[in-house]
């Protein structure tokens, strides 16, 4: 096996035909310079994702590695099946639609981790400087986020965007659950590790349909953030002073 990366960026992948390659060579284009590797999971799409991404692994065997769900889990957890594979200190989420820009994770490494990063630091979260949405997604949204702050204290005010870089030590750190995704400064806070937010680019998605509807996004919601508000009430983890853990200072 080859050495490990500095930086893994993993993709979670359902019904993205006609994505994976634009978002997958443009993210080799916009990290030249930085080692890194690709992580894909295909969240058993029913497309021709699964045949796009075998020929980007084809194209790129050195870089990308290709997971695939036997059934259909959705993002929370495919982001967790690519976890178990990652081998970079920092793992970059981005989503596989192409509204997510490697461009400003390439800014973002230069700036901050690449002069050496706070010790720490768990997340960098990225709040979209436009949102390509309808104008009523975009009141659900900065709803949503408000009432979300307010009762898990997070530090971050658009936790819906997919572009986040993540210390590995600290993502392993979090416990598992559906929809767990939408949540994950919280969950980094809650593990004693800082969160911190970053203006990023939104673009309109490539191809495809949003699998995303008002609805099913409003009841899972809810249930969604009575269960982190009861988690975060339980309190944080515990960490010894023998450890050489940063977050004992």
């Amino acid at each position: 096996m080859s050495p490990a990366p500095q930086l893994s960026v993993l993709i979670p992948f359902f019904n993205e035909a006609g994505n994976v390659h634009p978002v997958i060579a443009e993210v080799h284009a916009a990290l030249a310079g930085i080692d890194f590797e690709i992580v894909c999971v295909n969240d058993a799409s029913a497309d021709a994702t699964g045949a796009e991404l075998a020929e980007a692994k084809a194209k790129f065997p050195d870089t990308v590695t290709v997971l695939t769900h036997v059934q259909r889990r959705g993002k929370s957890a495919a982001l967790f099946t690519g976890l178990k594979s990652v081998r970079g200190e920092w793992v970059q989420l981005l989503d596989g639609d192409g509204q997510n820009d490697p461009a400003d994770t390439a800014r973002l490494w230069k700036d901050i981790m690449a002069p050496g990063a706070p010790a720490r630091l768990g997340i960098i979260a990225g709040k979209r400087n436009s949102r390509n949405d309808s104008g009523f997604k975009w009141v659900q949204s900065r709803i949503a986020n408000g009432v979300r702050r307010s009762v898990l204290q997070d530090d971050a005010k658009d936790t819906g965007c997919g572009w986040k870089m993540i210390r590995t030590a600290a993502f392993r750190d979090l416990p598992y659950f559906a929809s767990m995704h939408r949540f994950l400064p919280a969950l980094i806070k809650r593990a004693g590790w800082e969160v911190r937010e970053e203006m990023v680019n939104d673009r309109p998605r490539l191809a495809g349909q949003s699998k995303y509807g008002f609805l099913g996004r409003l009841g899972a919601g809810v249930f969604d953030l009575i269960g982190m508000f009861w988690l975060i009430r339980r309190g944080g983890y515990g960490i010894a002073a023998e450890w050489n853990d940063p977050r004992a200072n």
